[in-house]
Formats: C-alpha cells, structure tokens, sequence
C-alpha cells in the first residue's frame, strides 16, 4: 500500500507538479481517444500551470491545491479557484461567483487506488473550514464523467456533443455536505 500525505505546494514542488500535469493530461488524452487534439493537450497543461502559479503568488487566496505525495514522489492534486469562463458561460452565468473543483489528478500508475477520494476528502474539509457550502466542477472526458455522475448524480447541465459529436460536456453543482 503507498504512504500518502496530502499538503500544499512550496515552489520547489513546481517542476514535478508541471510534469504531472503534463503526464496525467497526456494519458487522459490517449484514453479519452482525442491525442490528436494536441492544441488543445497544451493549452490545458497551461491553463493548470497558471493556476498553480495562481495559487503559490496568493498563499491560495486566488487557487488552492492540494498535493498528495507517496515517499518523495508527488502522485496526485487537486485545486479550487473561481467558476471557469467556460462554466459560467455555458450556465448563462448561473454560477457566477462560485468556486469550481478542478484539477483532480492522480498520477496513472497510482490511479484506481483511493487516491482521487483522499484529495476530494480533503478538499471538503478545507471548503468546510473556509465556509464554501456550494461548488460546482464541470468534464468534458467520458471517462472522469462516469466517475462524477456516480458520485454526484446526473450534471445540471449537459451539453451534447459540445467537443464534437460523442464528446458532451457536463455540469454539477454540488452542495458541501450532500455528497
């Protein structure tokens, strides 16, 4: 079994969590069969990049992560930060002003092991203690929405074939405490 301990990130972190980034997208994008995109594969390993910068120039105000390590080997995250353009323009601004759960990742090699649950654990208790009550988190991967629509429901809002025709995007809104 893995020792796994969950913190936030220090600066000196930001190489690996850049490659983790880099590799859980990449084989979410092989798995998901949409390699092919490799604009949009780049643009999303930026857009988690800025984030993490985000969180580490604000001390978390703006983004909050959470690491989750096994010995000296970061294996997994998860971040918070406000609803995404592309949330509150698709729910016609409906959910302008809350926060969205992003950035769950888990390293491939350690996936399908609890680890995914340890950080979304973690992150309700931080949501509890900073008063969050509701948040939202949206998917656009068949893979990550089979995961979501069992733990949450059906989305809020389902836009078929918003990717392109078999590929929908999903919503949620969640209420803390009601998962």
């Amino acid at each position: 079994m893995f020792n796994v301990v969950l913190r936030r990130p220090r600066m000196d972190d930001i190489a690996e969590l850049h490659q983790l980034f880099k590799t859980v997208i990449t084989d979410t994008f092989s798995k998901e069969g949409i390699e092919h995109m490799e604009d949009d594969l780049l643009e999303e390993i930026e857009v988690k990049k800025k984030y993490l910068k985000s969180d580490l120039e604000s001390n978390g105000e703006h983004r909050y992560f959470l690491i989750a390590e096994d010995g000296d080997r970061i294996i997994g995250c998860i971040e918070y930060g406000p609803a995404s353009e592309l949330i509150r323009t698709c729910t016609n601004n409906a959910y302008h002003g809350l926060m969205e759960l992003g950035t769950v990742f888990v390293h491939p090699g350690y996936q399908r092991n609890g680890i995914g649950n340890l950080l979304l654990d973690a992150i309700y208790r931080t949501f509890d203690e900073k008063r969050i009550e509701e948040f939202c988190l949206d998917s656009g991967y068949r893979r990550s929405q089979k995961i979501w629509r069992k733990k949450f429901g059906e989305p809020d809002y389902f836009l078929k074939d918003y990717w392109g025709e078999g590929y929908d995007h999903m919503i949620w809104r969640i209420k803390v405490g009601l998962y």
